[in-house]
């Protein structure tokens, strides 16, 4: 798989190109947003490793971009250690964070799991259905396709992982923590801002007032759920 890594500071994407090889993994090299961009467009790349801090185009932007027509797993990577940075990486569509300086085996780590979560997206048995439909929400599991009144909505990978995991339990209640450890494969130890940003962000794509849902619903106390039938509107 390709392994994309993109920071301003040579020497760490040489490291991580190390640890990374060393795992089987190719690794492509850019040193700022606007060459990540490109590299994306001229090669298939499985994921991305992506600075925050960089020149010409920071890695929130170029993640912005990315995001309009890219759904590839993004980990950041930063200095900074602040939950509000963690947020804000999380609701621009990144799918992981990773904080510098970085244990190489945590690094490893991440990235294994996250490329497994992403490949293995349409995983199932030949008795498992592959199309859910909760009132206009339709999703598509063998095409990874979303639709909302007939209208497709992107989705990043972990973003779908969890709207399909409450669109196959109708009805039932996941806690926080139960959606971490599910879509995430760890325990879920302050996993609650992370799980709060993806649900806020699939709500902005799926409910027509996500102060209203018509999809997700909050119990509270308890976690989220999908009714199994919608009343006709």
């Amino acid at each position: 798989m390709n392994i994309l890594v993109c920071d301003d500071d040579r020497a760490i994407v040489d490291a991580i190109e190390i640890y990374l090889s060393q795992e089987g993994y190719t690794v492509l090299k850019a040193y700022d947003g606007l060459e990540a961009i490109r590299m994306l467009e001229e090669n298939e790349v499985h994921l991305l490793l992506l600075d925050i801090m960089m020149p010409r185009l920071d890695g929130i932007r170029a993640t912005m971009k990315i995001r309009e027509n890219n759904s590839v797993p993004i980990i950041f990577l930063s200095a900074k250690s602040e939950d509000v940075d963690k947020i804000l990486g999380l609701n621009i569509g990144a799918d992981d964070y990773i904080t510098k300086p970085f244990n190489p085996l945590e690094l490893t780590a991440r990235v294994k799991s996250l490329l497994r979560r992403y490949t293995q997206l349409g995983a199932m048995t030949e008795t498992r259905p592959s199309t859910f439909r909760i009132g206009g929400l339709f999703m598509d599991d063998e095409r990874k396709e979303v639709t909302v009144d007939g209208e497709p909505v992107k989705l990043t990978p972990i973003e779908y992982r969890i709207l399909l995991l409450l669109v196959q339990n109708p009805g039932r209640v996941f806690s926080i923590s139960q959606i971490y450890e599910r879509i995430w494969n760890e325990e879920a130890i302050g996993g609650d801002n992370t799980v709060a940003v993806h649900i806020r962000h699939i709500r902005e794509k799926i409910e027509i007032n996500p102060k209203d849902p018509r999809y997700i619903k909050v119990v509270w106390g308890v976690g989220y759920k999908i009714e199994k039938q919608q009343e006709a509107t």
